[in-house]
């Protein structure tokens, strides 16, 4: 394979993200929902997933810094989809919730969400679309080891 395909490759990848975040962004709009990054949107997701989460703990599973977390947090906070309470075994740490308003946030993306995977996918074999996965996995994973080296 050509160093062309081979840097070919992360074009589409980029390409694929600035498609995906355009969709996002038109879906949210025609369904009257606030226009937020799909960082603001990956927050509220994790939250979904569990009862708290720390700042800590949100900036990791974003793959963002503290700082930059902070940020988009404290903008959920303003519109009301989130909300920092004290942790009950450590009053030192601050934990953050879900609203319900940004439970119903996250309702009406999940079929946004579903929408997108079925174009993402559409005429992929179950095969492919786990290959495809894969692939993208490692190349994630070579990202976070070099991370992790530093």
């Amino acid at each position: 394979m050509s160093n062309d395909q081979l840097s070919g490759i992360l074009s589409l990848v980029s390409k694929i993200h600035a498609e995906t975040v355009s969709y996002l962004n038109e879906e949210l709009a025609n369904n009257g929902l606030p226009d937020f990054s799909t960082s603001h949107g990956n927050i509220l997701y994790r939250l979904s997933q569990s009862d708290t989460l720390t700042m800590t703990e949100i900036a990791k599973l974003i793959h963002r810094d503290k700082s930059t977390a902070t940020v988009l947090v404290n903008k959920l906070e303003r519109f009301g989809f989130v909300k920092r309470v004290r942790c009950t075994e450590d009053c030192r740490k601050t934990m953050l919730v879900l609203t319900e308003k940004g439970m119903e946030y996250n309702k009406a993306t999940d079929a946004i969400s579903k929408r997108l995977i079925k174009r993402c996918y559409t005429g992929f074999s179950a095969e492919e679309k786990e290959t495809a996965y894969k692939l993208l996995a490692r190349i994630a994973d070579n990202f976070s080891k070099e991370e992790d080296e530093q």
